[in-house]
């Protein structure tokens, strides 16, 4: 086992952001986690890092970094379904291109998101009409407080929208190391969502592949969203609200062009994108740091903003959108 001291993290978060590690370890095996935590490395302060794409640090992280990166994608098929179990160190679009690869669909509306797999289940991961938990089977997980391995069943992770059980009661406690997919030979094409059945006429396919949707929604994401490698950012930093259906009414009186999808339970999810850009932040920069001209979620660095910055910027739009709309945002990243 290996650990290194004073490690700097730019290169290690999608933001870019300059800080360091005052120790930073790789964990490839279940050994390593197994030896952490008979050194006693839990029961300091410690940050499981995956991808680095949904984390914002604001200062140097004075304790000990624990990178994820076991690898390793296998399945098998029982009847029309079929489990396919990665490990959580693994590339997310990987992943879902395995899958697409070998006909499995499912994944194909989840293409390009950043992260690894071991990411997916905490903050149940969805998007463009698809989402985790609808998919998601079990995952092996390392209890940080005892030292056990056990695993998690669907119902055991209590998925909500973008929340699991991981980012509530368990937040910080478990190591997930690897998931268990269940998908489905006869799970349907999910076109669903306006832009992939927009940008599949534009293209002349009627009867898509999930080959199809999974590079028809990549189109769109890169479209709307920064290349990290070259535009630090960490994708949607903000969550869609959810709120009564009685402020929706309210609000509809109001702004009649307020996007919003209906939900169960009286409630709808509100697109934070529209409420940034109406408070007036789409395209605006302030220092090295700015909101993306072509999607209001994405706080972007320009390349010298610190991790306290961009949280300030955060902060004030934020404030900007209660005080207009009545509605409080929630940071979607992990600050440190």
């Amino acid at each position: 086992m290996d650990v290194l001291s004073n490690i700097s993290l730019k290169n290690f978060n999608t933001f870019g952001v300059s800080c360091a590690a005052k120790k930073f370890i790789e964990v490839r095996d279940e050994k390593t986690l197994t030896e952490l935590y008979s050194k006693g490395y839990f029961q300091q302060k410690f940050f499981i890092l995956g991808g680095g794409s949904n984390v914002l640090f604001t200062k140097d992280f004075e304790g000990t970094i624990i990178k994820i990166a076991n690898r390793g994608i296998q399945h098998f098929i029982e009847g029309s379904n079929i489990f396919v179990t990665a490990a959580g160190g693994e590339v997310w679009n990987d992943l879902v291109w395995y899958c697409i690869n070998h006909d499995f669909p499912g994944l194909e509306n989840l293409a390009l998101i950043p992260g690894t797999v071991g990411a997916s289940p905490v903050q149940n991961i969805g998007a463009y009409g698809t989402e985790l938990m609808h998919i998601f089977y079990s995952c092996r997980a390392f209890d940080t407080r005892t030292g056990e391995f056990r695993t998690f069943t669907n119902k055991e992770c209590a998925f909500t929208y973008r929340d699991s059980i991981f980012k509530s009661k368990y937040k910080g406690r478990f190591i997930i190391l690897s998931v268990t997919y269940k998908l489905s030979l006869n799970t349907p094409i999910n076109t669903s969502y306006g832009a992939i059945e927009t940008e599949l006429e534009k293209r002349g396919i009627t009867t898509p592949t999930i080959k199809n949707i999974a590079e028809v929604v990549s189109y769109i994401r890169v479209e709307k969203l920064p290349d990290p490698t070259t535009i630090g950012n960490a994708g949607s930093f903000f969550k869609n609200p959810i709120i009564p259906h009685d402020q929706i009414e309210t609000l509809c009186a109001m702004y009649p062009t307020l996007v919003f999808y209906p939900l169960e339970n009286n409630e709808s999810k509100v697109a934070a994108g529209w409420l940034i850009e109406q408070a007036g932040w789409k395209g605006k920069e302030i220092g090295q740091v700015a909101i993306w001209k072509n999607q209001a979620l994405v706080l972007t660095n320009k390349g010298q903003a610190t991790g306290s910055e961009i949280f300030e910027v955060s902060t004030q739009i934020i404030d900007t959108v209660f005080q207009k709309f009545g509605i409080k945002l929630e940071r979607e990243v992990n600050i440190l």
